[in-house]
């Protein structure tokens, strides 16, 4: 077909004619657009640059409806609000986007009943695989995931039943070893708190940690150290106002969530009490602002960025034919700095 005969303009324009101004078959077109990884870095140029040239827009849906499959990864994570997430968010995007694949976003608010109807719009648009924050899961997101027969990877955690695949960290064994590490600082009494355990299996996980420690450490629970409050800087503020008040002489708190360990430093800085002079503060993720507040903050590393990347590469696998199921306990480190 003649330049001059080919179409422009997106929804006018057709696969045929990305075909003839690429100079290629309609076969490799759609395996230019479904499945890159079949085709010649060139060749796969070729398509891309006739799609973009005459604005064609495939039809995704009429496709999906084909082949019982998109090229899309369904991302489910608790807030988009939370920058706890951007890392895994992008690692995942990063690689799914060299294999011609697009990443669909979700907000489940911490919420079990708003991730099952994000599941059920997502595997309704026949998405190719899901990646799921949370581990527990209400009955019927079991259902439907089971149904659809799609790879399913969980990141939130290392359960011991997991759907399909996991790639993470143990959130159980970090809280244990930033308790015994404030220990073996010399830190006496050890306070915790952390968000709703019965709504929250993290928080449970981390508060499971931080009990764990004391019973290796030869020391009893006290309730008066352990505080379960919402999110926020003043949930944090104010769990540590109530703990230093019900204990006089606790010496350091744990905070399983970075925004409580900040909303608590802040607090502490306002009343004029040193940290960690008065009071030490730990933290459980290492967001960037750790490093610059005064004092450098505490906390346990973790590889979110990383957990994202090995979270695809994963699921790309189970895509060429990979059986064995990813079990990946990508582990922790205890950062130590002057809060403590």
């Amino acid at each position: 077909m003649a330049e001059g005969n080919i179409r422009s303009g997106g929804p006018g324009a057709r696969m045929r004619d990305v075909a003839n101004a690429a100079g290629v078959s309609l076969m490799t077109v759609s395996r230019a657009l479904r499945q890159p990884q079949k085709l010649s870095e060139e060749t796969r140029k070729a398509v891309l640059d006739a799609v973009q040239k005459i604005g064609y827009v495939p039809n995704s849906i009429a496709a999906n409806l084909a082949s019982n499959r998109s090229s899309v990864v369904g991302q489910i994570v608790p807030s988009i609000q939370n920058s706890l997430y951007a890392d895994t968010v992008k690692g995942t995007a990063d690689v799914l986007r060299t294999a011609g694949l697009n990443l669909l976003l979700g907000d489940s608010g911490y919420s079990l009943q708003d991730e099952e109807a994000l599941i059920g719009a997502f595997l309704a648009q026949r998405v190719c695989g899901l990646i799921l924050h949370n581990t527990d899961h209400t009955p019927r997101s079991l259902q439907m995931i089971k149904r659809a027969g799609v790879p399913v990877i969980e990141t939130g955690d290392v359960p011991h039943n997991p759907i399909d695949m996991v790639v993470s960290y143990s959130n159980n064994a970090a809280a244990k070893a930033m308790t015994l590490h404030l220990a073996a600082r010399g830190y006496e009494r050890i306070g915790f708190v952390s968000l709703d355990t019965k709504i929250n299996r993290r928080a449970r996980e981390r508060q499971r940690g931080y009990f764990a420690a004391l019973k290796a450490l030869g020391r009893r629970k006290d309730p008066l150290l352990v505080s379960e409050v919402g999110p926020g800087l003043t949930s944090g503020a104010h769990a540590m106002v109530d703990m230093m008040t019900r204990v006089p002489n606790v010496d350091a708190i744990f905070f399983a969530g970075d925004v409580l360990a900040i909303g608590a430093l802040f607090e502490a800085q306002r009343r004029g009490w040193k940290v960690p002079g008065r009071i030490a503060i730990a933290a459980f993720d290492d967001l960037d602002i750790m490093q610059h507040t005064v004092p450098r903050m505490t906390c346990l590393r973790l590889p979110r960025l990383e957990i994202g990347r090995r979270s695809a590469e994963a699921l790309l696998e189970r895509m060429r034919g990979t059986v064995e199921p990813v079990r990946l306990d990508l582990g922790f480190e205890v950062i130590q700095r002057e809060s403590t």
